[in-house]
């Protein structure tokens, strides 16, 4: 079977890490199944719908490594909708309702004060044509809603097992606003079946939604996709997450050095029966990809795990694939060693930034008078000549060792504070041939190196 899944969101913010997970999802989805992922631009919303919100979606995407095989805007596909709706005009499923939201919200409180359920009463379809047409005289346009048939609609969801609600126990909704425009409903059934979409894989607020889709789909004369409703993630304080949440939003992560495949491996992962798993790349994530792995229990998502993972990645990644990206963070003459020396002590790339300079750039150290005089002063004196390399570092402390008697901390933490300015970090072995001699002899003597 060929498979097809979308991702749909709204232009009406940016992309926060739930509904980045639910676009990686369906991507890993498609990638396992060898199928095709579609980006749908759900901007019917004029009002609120965005060009900025459009373009940031996609480089978010694009950032987090989920690429599309298709791209579509709803805003460009309005004749499709309009010809479902005039098929369902004709079939007698959709009929006009004239009243206003202030009368719409009046009924739904005076139902839930009588404990009644807040939903549509169907009042309209007792309107008479003089009834429609007085009402249209005095300014009143109608919204078209859908006809729901009375009978119970029942699917096998992926994540959820089998669902089912009764067509009289729900609102018929609205297709159509007064003003001509569409909802979500119509436009996104429509696009669902017109793509060829044969999975929707989406958060667990759109079960109800289903429902009437699927209705939606039999009224078209076509058949529903498979279901499967994700548990919406929440942070680590059980809050629900938002677009409008900006320290978790791709942007912010993204700006404060979070890398792609750590934040991908996380949101794999969270909400699964397997444990946290960090991959090199999409098609290592894919190849342990199983959705009958996702679990109903609401994914936590913790922006420490986040940060121990982005770590990981950091001390594990070779030269080759940051030497670009250190490049253009103004490192052009980084090598290979110092690399392999500082990855370790990174939390972000853009640490080894502070790394380089601190090995080859000016600065007032600590020492010798805020380390240890006399141990930097014998030190200096043994210093070996160049050049250097990973081997000095044992051979000009040996020599130490045996001049002074120093041994452990109190050797290597005075040199370390004098050297660097910091009382921790990279192995001394991997920056001495960065520092260099002459820099290395100036900062023992207290020196501006």
């Amino acid at each position: 079977m060929s498979v097809t899944v979308r991702f749909a969101p709204s232009p009406t913010g940016r992309l926060h890490v739930g509904n980045a997970r639910i676009a990686l999802l369906n991507r890993l989805f498609a990638d396992s199944r060898g199928g095709t992922f579609v980006l749908r631009l759900d901007d019917t919303d004029s009002e609120r719908s965005r060009e900025e919100y459009a373009h940031a979606i996609e480089q978010d995407l694009c950032w987090l490594g989920i690429p599309w095989e298709r791209k579509v805007r709803q805003s460009e596909r309005l004749a499709f909708y309009d010809a479902a709706l005039a098929r369902l005009r004709a079939a007698g499923r959709v009929y006009p309702c004239y009243e206003t939201t202030e009368e719409l919200d009046l009924r739904r409180r005076l139902q839930r004060a009588r404990g009644q359920p807040p939903l549509y009463d169907r009042a309209a379809l007792n309107l008479s044509a003089e009834d429609r047409a007085r009402l249209e005289a005095a300014g009143r346009r109608p919204h078209w809603r859908f006809r729901l048939d009375p009978r119970a609609v029942t699917w096998e969801d992926l994540v959820r097992g089998t669902c089912h609600y009764h067509g009289a126990h729900l609102s018929d909704p609205v297709l159509l606003r007064a003003d001509g425009t569409f909802l979500y409903t119509l436009p996104s059934v429509v696009d669902d079946s017109t793509l060829g979409v044969t999975h929707i894989i989406r958060g667990e607020d759109h079960v109800t939604n289903t429902a009437v889709q699927i209705q939606l789909f039999e009224a078209l004369g076509t058949t529903p996709p498979v279901f499967a409703h994700l548990p919406l993630m929440r942070d680590t304080g059980g809050e629900e997450l938002s677009k409008r949440l900006g320290s978790l939003s791709l942007e912010s992560l993204r700006h404060d050095g979070v890398e792609p495949m750590a934040l991908a491996s996380l949101l794999a992962t969270l909400g699964t029966a397997g444990s946290i798993r960090l991959k090199a790349s999409r098609a290592e994530l894919a190849a342990d990809f199983d959705l009958e792995q996702c679990s109903r229990a609401t994914p936590r998502f913790d922006r420490a795990e986040l940060g121990h993972m982005n770590a990981r990645l950091l001390h594990g990644t070779p030269f080759a694939a940051v030497c670009d990206r250190l490049r253009d963070l103004g490192l052009s003459e980084v090598t290979e060693s110092f690399w392999n020396a500082v990855r370790v002590n990174l939390d972000r790339l853009e640490d080894a930034v502070t790394w380089w300079r601190i090995c080859t750039q000016a600065f007032m150290p600590e020492g010798p008078a805020g380390a240890d005089a006399a141990l930097c002063a014998c030190a200096a004196t043994l210093l070996p000549p160049e050049p250097w390399d990973e081997t000095t570092w044992s051979t000009w402390s040996a020599a130490i060792k045996n001049a002074t008697g120093r041994t452990g901390k109190a050797l290597f933490q005075p040199l370390r504070l004098a050297l660097t300015g910091r009382d921790h970090g990279p192995e001394l072995k991997g920056l001495l041939p960065v520092i260099g001699r002459s820099r290395t002899l100036a900062r023992l003597q207290g020196g501006n190196a």
